[in-house]
């Protein structure tokens, strides 16, 4: 599966089911019913993609939305849910992370307490996994660990994954003046006050 599969099934999934489960629920099954490799190699492209993201910038638009804080998995799982945003989205956000301002996703969260952000949480962890249980479904194993399935893509991506920090350099959205003027919309829609 090269780039332009993964982000096609990652579209094909958000116009066939609504909803974090929904959508899981969907691409798990599509995922099922293509070869082992395949399955493999969705992972690696969602690995690669998701390390695009990896950057300071994004991080900070994610403290931005969550209100000045997210953690190291709260970002992990920010980076995954950018991916359910399609390609496109994902893709303008990586270049201008206060491009996410103009998502419909971040958009419906705006002036909403967090508490009742439920289902549409800019978070998507589930999605690291999906492809994992896919994996153990064709393979007629329950391998909670997915060993097996972790070293195949560790040898489809080449062995050693980078594990090296966020690019570029980090700030902090609490500093006001560099808030506005790196995420201007981001600032002004989720406000720290």
């Amino acid at each position: 599966m090269d780039i332009d599969s993964f982000w096609e099934l990652i579209e094909e999934c958000r116009r066939q089911a609504q909803g974090p489960d929904g959508r899981l629920a969907w691409l798990r099954g599509a995922l099922s019913q293509r070869s082992p490799a395949e399955v493999v190699q969705f992972q690696a492209r969602l690995d690669e993609v998701t390390h695009e993201a990896f950057t300071w910038d994004l991080w900070a638009a994610a403290d931005q939305i969550f209100g000045g804080w997210c953690s190291d998995d709260g970002f992990c799982s920010f980076g995954l849910w950018m991916v359910g945003l399609g390609r496109e989205a994902f893709t303008q956000a990586v270049a201008d992370p206060d491009a996410l301002a103009a998502t419909p996703e971040v958009q419906a969260l705006v002036g909403r307490p967090r508490e009742v952000w439920n289902d549409d949480w800019p978070g998507w962890e589930s999605l690291d996994y999906v492809a994992m249980e896919a994996y153990g479904i064709l393979a007629g194993v329950e391998d909670e660990c997915g060993e097996a399935f972790y070293e195949a893509v560790d040898a489809e991506l080449g062995g050693g994954g980078d594990n090296s920090g966020p690019l570029g350099e980090q700030w902090d959205v609490r500093c006001e003046d560099e808030a506005a003027r790196k995420l201007p919309r981001l600032h002004a829609m989720f406000p720290l006050r």
